[in-house]
């Protein structure tokens, strides 16, 4: 009896451990699943990462093209206020009378000053003004007795400003004392 109750004993220990095994093998077929979504979580991912890649590329390309245009196209209004005042710049000068020439640059100096000024262009105040290096670009210094020092004495070239900023220094002759 007793090696019955061994074979006994050895099939219940074989039943458990097939019943083990099979466990681990659903276990591992429950993994491989996973593994498998994974897998395809992860091909989904990267595919909706290069479409977003390739829609960035292609709006990055769009505002390059579009940046460029603009820089390209950009003072065109500018440029049609300033057709006629440069027509009758050339129509003044092939006139060819000096009084007439005289009177047509006028015009034409007027006409143009005041399409800047429209654009928001600014001349540099510099007479009385003392010297900074923001707006000025000091060529020379001297010292003189009627100015104070770092006064500009002289200006040299005018300096614009466009909408509040300084697109063209003044060029300019500054007391500079001595003494001071």
């Amino acid at each position: 009896m007793s090696d019955k109750k061994e074979i006994k004993k050895l099939k219940d220990d074989l039943k458990k451990l097939e019943s083990e095994i099979q466990e681990k093998n659903d276990e591992i077929q429950e993994k491989e699943e996973e593994i498998i979504n994974k897998d395809q979580e992860i091909e989904n991912k990267k595919e909706q990462f290069l479409r977003l890649q390739a829609d960035f590329d292609n709006f990055k390309k769009r505002t390059e093209k579009e940046l460029t245009d603009h820089i390209r196209y950009a003072n065109e209004k500018l440029i049609i206020k300033v057709i006629d005042t440069y027509e009758d710049l050339e129509r003044a000068l092939k006139s060819g009378k000096s009084d007439e020439l005289q009177e047509g640059v006028e015009m034409i100096y007027q006409n143009l000053k005041k399409i800047l000024e429209n654009e928001g262009l600014e001349e540099l105040p510099t007479q009385g003004e003392k010297f900074d290096p923001f707006k000025h670009e000091a060529l020379m210094t001297e010292d003189h007795d009627d100015f104070e020092n770092g006064e500009i004495i002289k200006e040299l070239c005018k300096g614009y400003k466009l909408n509040s900023k300084v697109i063209k220094y003044s060029k300019v002759q500054v007391c500079k004392k001595k003494n001071a």
